[in-house]
């Protein structure tokens, strides 16, 4: 992403990176969604223009947001936020992606220990916890309504501007759970990098504002953390595939950087996975 300082303001412009997408990206779509979240008054950069490579949007200034509990405030304010984009109403031809989760976790391991991957002994111990982890994302029912949606609300992708938020990167747009999008939202802005410092009124600040703003909160349940499991299993394989193939490619993270993702998710997700009854004590 470059700053381009014009007589007519400042702008991103962000080169996309096509060839390690791992789902369509349906560019004039999420366009058209951006622009209708713009005018409706959803705190967010301009969007100017798009096309298969390249977006535009005006340069907002802000500070990043940190990986750590946000304030009770910015995070009621994140939840009055979803409950507004959910209200919006913006035609999407695109169902949402229900692509059968990968099973292939034993031969990525008997491939990780053959050759020599750093991370290859925890990997291998671990296959049966990453197979479970896997059915749990193919076959946890979703208790709906499916709602079109930023589905990447994180810290890295949003400003705090005079405290308040600014959403960014809005690439992944697309129909999802409910109860996937408040969850995955929710946790992330309630927690530290791990999963120790989680802080539930922080978690249910979220959830507050978005009742607030007048949305209808799911049941509770497990569902609620099904896509950002999903999310991070498939960030893990993929980059577990790059490792494995051991050659630096034109775009996306350099090897060091995949090894330390993959590193990160083997030894992460089964922690994760592991307190999913602790984190539905989060849930209303």
């Amino acid at each position: 992403m470059y700053r381009l300082d014009t007589d007519q303001g400042s702008f991103a412009v962000k080169e996309l990176n096509l060839a390690d997408r791992r789902s369509p990206y349906h560019v004039e779509d999420v366009f058209r969604f951006e622009r209708a979240a713009f005018a409706a008054g959803i705190p967010m950069a301009e969007p100017i223009s798009a096309d298969r490579n390249t977006l535009v949007h005006r340069w907002v200034e802000g500070e990043k947001v940190p990986e750590a509990p946000v304030s009770a405030a910015y995070a009621f304010e994140i939840g009055e936020i979803l409950a507004r984009l959910h209200a919006l109403n913006v035609e999407w031809p695109h169902g949402p992606v229900e692509e059968p989760t990968p099973g292939d976790w034993r031969e990525l391991a008997e491939r990780a220990v053959t050759s020599g991957q750093p991370w290859a002994d925890e990997l291998a111990c671990r296959v049966e916890t990453f197979l479970a982890i896997a059915q749990f994302v193919d076959t946890c029912p979703r208790p709906g309504p499916v709602v079109l949606t930023h589905k990447d609300i994180q810290p890295w992708n949003l400003l705090a501007q005079d405290g308040r938020p600014v959403v960014l990167d809005w690439e992944l747009s697309g129909m999802l759970d409910l109860s996937g999008e408040l969850g995955s939202t929710a946790l992330s802005i309630a927690k530290g990098p791990g999963l120790d410092t989680i802080e539930p009124a922080i978690f249910r600040a979220v959830l507050d504002g978005y009742v607030a703003a007048g949305g209808v909160l799911p049941s509770s349940g497990p569902s609620w953390f099904a896509f950002m499991i999903g999310g991070w299993l498939g960030h893990t394989r993929w980059n577990i595939l790059r490792c494995l193939a051991g050659v630096e490619a034109n775009t996306g993270p350099d090897l060091a950087l995949s090894h330390e993702s993959a590193r990160d998710g083997i030894h992460g997700l089964p922690d994760l996975f592991a307190r999913l009854p602790d984190l539905q004590l989060l849930l209303p």
